[in-house]
């Protein structure tokens, strides 16, 4: 097991978002949080991240727990974390984007910029680009490259494909099967279950902070009360 969560309680200011989310992710396989817009899909990926301190519960990496580190100790951990926004730096290049990860995580180079351009080749002809010249697919893949570049053993990908062009998330989807095969576990979070039915094995569906289902993505896919109770499909 490469993550587990228990009882994860956690919000903003005095508001509390999840409720006691419970979760684990084998090593190796592609999962998914599932959920409308509010469930709690972000907040839970920023907690796991640090990036929300937890109010109470545990997430436990590798056998070992790392609720209320800072978000770079548990980046140097192995954990890489994709935000919906992206986050890159746009007045750098694509290649200076790529490089600033891999030296400040200090970790192997497993995963270089020719692997990276190997699994976006769109990329490769963008190396001299500024980030802020780039559509939002490209910003995407810039921005699951440069995780990438931390090497880590556990990815977190928040809603990867919004606003993507359909062309955009087919390859993303083939980039998220050859990650996997790469040796990278993958927990990811969206709204999308047409997407995360053809990439995912398994599934949590969140609603009202709560983990309300859970199963393989052939089940949920399968379960149509289920998929018009909680996702509206």
């Amino acid at each position: 097991m490469v993550l587990r969560v228990r009882n994860l309680v956690a919000g903003y200011g005095q508001s509390l978002v999840i409720h006691g989310v419970s979760l684990a992710v084998d090593r190796g396989e592609i999962a998914c949080l599932l959920g409308r817009n509010g469930a709690g899909k972000t907040t839970t990926l920023r907690t796991i991240m640090g990036l929300t301190p937890p109010r109470s519960g545990t997430v436990t990496f590798r056998d070992a727990e790392i609720q209320g580190n800072a978000p770079f100790r548990i980046a140097r951990l192995g954990i890489g974390f994709v935000p919906d926004d992206r986050r890159i730096f746009p007045d750098l290049t694509v290649l200076e984007n790529l490089e600033l990860a891999r030296r400040v995580a200090g970790r192997s180079d497993r995963w270089t910029v020719q692997r990276v351009c190997e699994l976006f080749p769109v990329l490769e002809g963008l190396l001299q680009h500024k980030g802020n010249h780039l559509s939002g697919g490209e910003q995407k893949m810039l921005a699951i490259g440069r995780a990438l570049m931390q090497d880590p053993e556990l990815l977190l990908l928040d809603e990867p494909i919004e606003g993507l062009a359909p062309l955009v998330v087919t390859h993303l989807g083939e980039a998220l099967r050859q990650i996997r095969e790469a040796g990278v576990t993958i927990l990811l979070a969206d709204q999308n279950v047409k997407f995360c039915r053809r990439v995912a094995d398994r599934g949590y569906i969140l609603e009202k902070g709560l983990i309300q289902f859970e199963g393989t993505m052939a089940a949920i896919w399968e379960n149509e009360a289920i998929l018009s109770k909680y996702l509206a499909v």
